[in-house]
């Protein structure tokens, strides 16, 4: 049975929000949704030379576009330095902490012993029973390990993994500088903020029973541990930069949907029977530890770009024309967004999202229903705009302008007309008019495109290669 839950996503501001650590924060707000608890965002900024301003605001932003929202937070480890240093002063004044004064090069010079001896490397606790009053030269606050015996984390994933004490040593939780070290501060925020659970990659597997630990010190309850197995590459190796994109908001970019997203990583370790598509309530509804894979996963590119074409194909038209606005605009297809007809702009994305895998691709595919002058390769032409072509292209010009209705399928018939009077198929028809109102052969249904594009713009480019066909054929 499981209680009240309350889960943390915290990540350090050191960098971009990355595929693993996406999939982690989603894990986490998965089990908090599905058991109706909170979701707690906590920015984990104690290394002040890497962490910066910029990174949070951009995690935060990855955040939101995938629409994992908090409950709490976020909170800031370099606002709560006060409470590290009042929690571990209780350590020491328990007995369950020491004072340490042995230099950085005291420590360097036993390490370098320690290597050339064959003898475990680690502090030798020259300190431990000494008494060492704060402000002694480089003071810091170590933490009393266990001098024997076993620490057991049973892992909700990993199952039971034992730890010999005797190879932990007594590791340092204040610095001398007054910051608190990982393993000590995310103890500390665990046990203020009542965090039930522990859900985070297998990389902090080790530093767990160095938590345990201080939880026991503290003589408070100890979350459920689940160490998520981590993403490999398709090589097999460490995901990189050289696998593609790792970062959410390059993603974005790229004009990934981060519905479909969101989906891809859920998928990446957990299976729900053989279902590949979820929507986000089925996500939270089927979401169980029970179900995330022992073994590593493997992070494919190409299921993640297939995924994302079937979120393209079913989306809200409406909303994939605001969503591709901006790519139209940093292709220079377009310069004022606002001035765009965002019904017109729904009708033709609605034609096209079935055949684009990205916005991106989406933003492209649309050229043609913007451009002043549509580029015709010249062997296009010398293939269609041939002399009977061109009777086609003057005979659909001029039955196209006497219609009133201009509707899709009012130009059918149309084309219907001009083919029995020709006694031709549609596609004898058809494709000089695709080529010539788009610049390719390939394109949605002829009638519901020529609606879309408007009677106006498609009689201009008919009549553009009617009257003066000045299209440079090859050399024969």
């Amino acid at each position: 049975m499981i209680g009240r839950v309350r889960v943390r996503f915290a990540p350090s501001p050191t960098g971009h929000l990355h595929i693993g650590g996406a999939r982690t924060a989603l894990f986490n707000w998965l089990f908090a949704r599905h058991y109706k608890g909170a979701f707690v965002l906590r920015i984990e900024d104690t290394d002040k030379s890497r962490s910066t301003d910029e990174y949070i605001e951009l995690i935060i932003e990855a955040m939101n576009w995938l629409g994992l929202d908090w409950d709490e937070g976020p909170y800031r480890q370099t606002d709560r330095f006060n409470i590290y240093r009042e929690y571990a002063e209780k350590l020491v004044k328990d007995g369950k902490a020491y004072y340490c004064i042995c230099s950085p090069e005291e420590l360097e010079a036993k390490r370098r012993l320690a290597a050339t001896s064959n003898t475990p490397i680690g502090y030798d606790r020259k300190c431990r029973d000494l008494e060492i009053r704060p402000g002694i030269g480089s003071t810091v606050i170590r933490f009393k390990m266990p001098l024997e015996g076993e620490t057991v984390v049973n892992d909700l994933i990993k199952g039971k993994v034992v730890f010999e004490n005797s190879q932990l040593e007594d590791f340092v939780i204040i610095r001398s500088d007054g910051t608190p070290t990982y393993n000590f501060a995310v103890v500390v925020d665990d046990i203020d903020m009542k965090i039930s659970h522990v859900i985070r990659g297998d990389d902090h597997l080790n530093n767990t029973p160095k938590q345990i630990h201080i939880y026991e010190a503290f003589d408070t309850k100890i979350p459920e541990f689940a160490h998520l197995p981590m993403i490999l590459g398709p090589d097999k190796s460490r995901l990189s930069k050289r696998h593609g994109a790792t970062s959410v908001l390059a993603y974005k970019e790229l004009g990934y949907l981060p519905e479909a997203i969101i989906n891809y990583l859920a998928r990446l370790g957990w299976s729900h029977g053989d279902q590949e598509i979820f929507t986000k309530d089925e996500l939270i509804a089927y979401f169980s530890i029970e179900n995330i894979g022992k073994s590593a996963a493997i992070f494919n590119p190409d299921k993640l770009l297939w995924l994302n074409s079937q979120y393209m194909l079913k989306g809200d038209s409406l909303r994939l024309a605001q969503l591709v606005k901006p790519f139209l605009k940093r292709r220079g297809i377009i310069y004022d967004s606002d001035s765009i007809d965002i019904e017109w702009l729904s009708k033709a994305v609605e034609l096209l999202k079935g055949r684009s895998k990205t916005l991106d691709d989406l933003a492209n595919s649309l050229n043609y229903f913007f451009v002043e002058d549509i580029h015709i390769d010249p062997r296009l032409a010398k293939d269609f705009f041939t002399q009977e072509g061109i009777k086609y292209l003057s005979e659909v010009s001029g039955g196209l302008s006497k219609i009133d209705s201009f509707t899709k399928d009012e130009i059918a018939k149309v084309f219907e007309a001009i083919a029995e009077r020709n006694k031709v198929k549609l596609g004898a028809i058809a494709q000089p008019v695709r080529v010539a109102i788009t610049g390719g052969t390939a394109s949605p249904g002829i009638f519901e495109l020529i609606e879309v594009l408007g009677k106006e713009k498609v009689i201009k480019r008919l009549s553009k290669i009617v009257e003066s066909p000045k299209i440079p054929l090859p050399r024969s």
